[in-house]
């Protein structure tokens, strides 16, 4: 990230592919003052040429809307890319071997940090005891939170730094015992480091063509200081747009903070993988239902004083109890504010992955947004994926339903939620446009759509998020192969290149084929990557 240049300049851009819904054979764009001004032919372009700053040969690449990605956690990802990162690690014995290497490498810092651990993908599918941990970092204080941030497991120096802490307890662990050593580990980063995490995160955003992250911030999550810097740091410097949301149920500190809403990770629930998701049956490989938080009449009461105050409500829900809840909560707020201004609130359910018929109808008839991670599929599913292994195969069959959503008019924001899985657009569609249930997939359209356009309306923009006159020019440049029209009701990926279509291309994402390229991203007119030799 750089420093803020004073004003974008004015470009025409030509000799492409634009992806527009105001010309479907648009090859050429100007962008004024930090917005689109003209999409059009090639031919029509010549007549822009001696107005603009710079002229921009495209060489063919393709030029798309940003993505927007709904669901960051933006210190962590930099951490995980700067620091340990455990999502790869094929067994335990290997994840071992990649603390005493960082432990190693990293002897000055005062709490080692990790993240990404799996044991459900490990031979064994058990995760490291804490004699196995002291032993790999050599005795200091290490935090590693599993893949779903929902639980952790941790040696004995950082539990003797715990104030109140879970004593001697061995084992991931989870609710208020994770959220105290969480609060440890994360007190040991300083103020440099936080800001080097966060540049890193950024800045690797801008290099996949995300323009915009919508920050899911919070007290058990991160602090105040972090979440303030965040925002701080990209109005200061360029790169995406940083929209803040902070889950606590007082609304006044969000509003205080310059938070979007008291929403986002404000948990009702865990997570599948941690068994703390909330369910109505018990889990098929634990004799327990998972974990509440926040019951019907909280939720309620926090969607009363969000939409009293203009402000977005949010709520973390996973398991289809958490989801009820979170339902019935907001059906009682309407009854006391109205439904009609409750639905202009827009208000938000992160992750929404165990749903039903009957809290998908509800989902568009309150108007609730579906903040929802394709990847998650992509990396829990399947007929070997740990959805089954925690919840049978008929109920994980029924997860992330994406397409029974968008039937009944829910709006989708697609997201990450990094660094729980990568940040990765292009990926995040493929995922949602190949769900491992097909009769929950969308098409290429539909899901490049909730990516870009979807976070926009996610935070209340009608205007942004697509390229046309008079909106954002955040926009990002695409190496790629020859562009495709999926049908909209094409569940087995029939692709069509017909120009009469007259629907504008996407990339062909079938599996196995490359994604496009990031060439440059571009926010608010302002250029905040080019990949290198561009």
């Amino acid at each position: 990230m750089t420093e803020r240049s004073p004003e974008p300049k004015t470009l025409l851009l030509r000799r492409g592919e634009v992806h527009s819904p105001a010309d479907p054979f648009a090859t050429a764009m100007v962008v004024e003052r930090g917005q689109v001004a003209w999409v059009g032919s090639e031919g029509a372009a010549d007549a822009f040429a001696d107005g603009v700053d710079e002229v921009v040969d495209l060489d063919g690449a393709l030029v798309t809307p940003a993505f927007t990605d709904a669901h960051v956690h933006t210190t962590a990802t930099g951490l995980a890319l700067t620091g340990l990162d455990l999502s790869g690690a094929p067994s335990l014995e290997a994840a071992l071997g990649l603390v005493r290497e960082f432990a190693a490498a990293r002897p000055d810092d005062r709490v080692l940090l990790g993240h990404g651990w799996d044991a459900a993908r490990w031979p064994g599918g058990r995760p490291p005891t804490r004699a196995e941990l002291d032993e790999a970092a050599g005795g200091r204080p290490l935090y590693l939170s599993r893949i779903d941030v929902h639980s952790a497991v941790v040696t004995t120096a950082l539990l003797d730094m715990t104030p109140g802490g879970p004593g001697t307890v061995d084992g991931p662990l989870v609710a208020d015992a994770h959220h105290a050593v969480r609060a440890t580990a994360l007190a040991s980063i300083t103020p440099a480091q936080r800001g080097e995490a966060q540049r890193a995160a950024l800045a690797h955003a801008a290099s996949l063509g995300i323009g915009t992250v919508h920050e899911c911030a919070g007290p058990d999550i991160s602090s105040e200081d972090d979440f303030s810097g965040l925002l701080r740091l990209a109005g200061e410097e360029a790169g995406p747009r940083v929209v803040g949301y902070w889950a606590e149920q007082d609304v006044r500190k969000a509003r205080e903070l310059g938070a979007a809403g008291a929403a986002g990770d404000l948990f009702v629930d865990g997570a599948l993988g941690s068994h703390t998701a909330c369910l109505h049956q018990p889990y098929t490989d634990a004799g327990h239902t998972g974990t509440a938080y926040l019951d019907a009449a909280a939720v309620a009461a926090h969607v009363v004083a969000c939409t009293e105050a203009g402000l977005q409500a949010g709520f973390h829900a996973i398991g289809d109890a958490a989801v009820t809840a979170v339902v019935e909560g907001v059906r009682a707020a309407a009854e006391k504010v109205g439904l009609a201004r409750l639905r202009a609130a827009r208000h938000r359910v992160e992750h929404a992955e165990m749903l039903t018929p009957e809290t998908i109808a509800a989902f568009a008839e309150l108007g609730l947004t579906a903040s929802v991670q394709p990847a998650f599929d992509a990396l829990w599913g399947g007929e070997d994926g740990m959805y089954v292994q925690r919840l049978g195969a008929e109920r994980a069959r029924s997860l992330n339903p994406f397409a029974a959503l968008l039937r009944v008019g829910v709006p989708l924001a697609f997201g990450s939620d990094s660094p729980v899985t990568p940040l990765d657009p292009w990926g995040t569609v493929r995922a949602a446009a190949f769900h491992h249930t097909p009769e929950h997939r969308v098409s290429v359209r539909a899901a490049f759509t909730a990516h870009t356009r979807g976070g926009w309306r996610a935070i209340g923009r009608d205007d942004a998020g697509v390229l046309v006159p008079g909106a954002p020019a955040d926009y990002a440049v695409w190496r790629t192969d020859e562009l495709v029209v999926q049908a909209p009701d094409d569940r087995v990926a029939r692709w069509s290149t017909d120009p009469r279509s007259g629907t504008p291309g996407l990339p062909d994402l079938s599996p196995g084929r490359d994604l496009p390229t990031c060439l440059r991203t571009v926010v608010g007119g302002r250029t905040v990557f080019v990949r290198p030799g561009e």
